[in-house]
């Protein structure tokens, strides 16, 4: 049988399926049903900076309340669960999730003021989380900021946080840079021993009723794997010793397959666990060892990155030359 262990992070895994954050790993009885069906590490939800700041918020408001009362009237204080205050619903879950798996947990930090990224992160650690993910989620609006002053920033975040924990570091990347290789090369530099391609952005919609702008969900699909596809195998030579996940598209054997032949080290799961539930993972694993063995691969690491850009014929189909060739194969179906 084909050997699926596969290195991420430094950290050895059972196999190259991740369940990534989502529903799923914020609940401590979905995690063990992921674990069991194979998942060889698991990404717990993000903890989101302005979720927490408005929760401290709120509860500091309501401390507030009847301060200008009698003494006696005290029992104004609205009752309170302390611990799902601010950051700690997030640290419970963490030491929830270790007790309960023997997989790597990963925490997610994701957010938006000098310092909070550190503290946040180094909180994860400390609460026993075997890695960290920044996520990477900025919707940059502010005319002044360049480009290199956004990538500044990021990569200084990196920094701070690589100083303030010893546990392994992935950076999960926004495609939306304008010179991502050249960005991920300095998030590397920065610390990072690893990259997640990529962060999946949510646009908003109009509701042409209310005339409200509506949050949108919408489950991702395989086409949406091709573009992490195409940068894992520009960035696999280019950033030899450093760990990649693929994410977003990730559905069924097939893409998980390429995912691997194009360098990725993992490939991470939300939406096709939501689809078929966390026995999807079994099925992924299956049909991967079924697939490995039919095409004569004795094991993962044999697999990946041999079809990277430094491992095919010609380079250029994973850059300016997909595109000329893709418009001109293009045939017009009658109507």
């Amino acid at each position: 049988m084909s050997n699926l262990s596969t290195n991420y992070l430094g950290l050895t895994l059972s196999g190259p399926i991740i369940a990534s954050a989502g529903p799923l790993t914020g609940r401590l009885d979905s995690l063990c049903e992921l674990e069991d069906a194979g998942a060889s590490a698991v990404v717990l939800p993000s903890l989101f900076e302005e979720e927490v700041v408005a929760e401290e918020m709120s509860l500091h408001a309501a401390l507030e309340q009847g301060t200008d009362s009698f003494a006696e009237a005290q029992d104004f204080f609205p009752p309170s669960e302390l611990g799902d205050v601010g950051p700690d619903r997030h640290l419970r879950l963490v030491e929830e999730a270790k007790r309960a798996l023997s997989i790597p947990v990963i925490a997610s930090v994701n957010a938006t003021r000098p310092g909070s990224w550190s503290r946040y992160a180094a909180l994860m650690a400390d609460a026993g989380a075997d890695a960290i993910e920044l996520n990477i989620y900025a919707v940059e609006a502010d005319p002044t900021r360049s480009a290199a002053d956004v990538e500044a920033r990021f990569q200084d975040v990196v920094g701070e946080v690589r100083a303030a924990v010893s546990v392994p570091l992935a950076v999960k990347l926004s495609p939306y840079l304008s010179s991502l290789a050249g960005f991920a090369a300095g998030v590397v530099a920065a610390g990072a021993d690893g990259l997640v391609l990529f962060n999946r952005f949510y646009a908003p919609d109009i509701d042409l009723e209310s005339l409200t702008v509506q949050p949108r969900v919408e489950l991702s699909t395989s086409h949406e794997l091709w573009l992490p596809l195409r940068w894992l195998a520009i960035l696999r030579p280019q950033l030899p010793g450093t760990s990649l996940a693929a994410t977003s598209g990730v559905h069924t054997v097939a893409d998980v397959a390429k995912a691997l032949l194009v360098g990725a080290d993992v490939a991470c799961t939300t939406s096709a666990v939501l689809r078929h539930g966390p026995d999807h993972v079994s099925t992924l694993l299956d049909g991967l060892t079924a697939w490995l063995e039919q095409n004569e691969y004795e094991s993962v690491d044999q697999l990946r990155g041999s079809m990277s850009a430094a491992g095919v014929a010609d380079p250029s189909a994973f850059e300016r030359g997909n595109y000329i060739r893709a418009l001109s194969s293009y045939q017009v179906q009658p109507y």
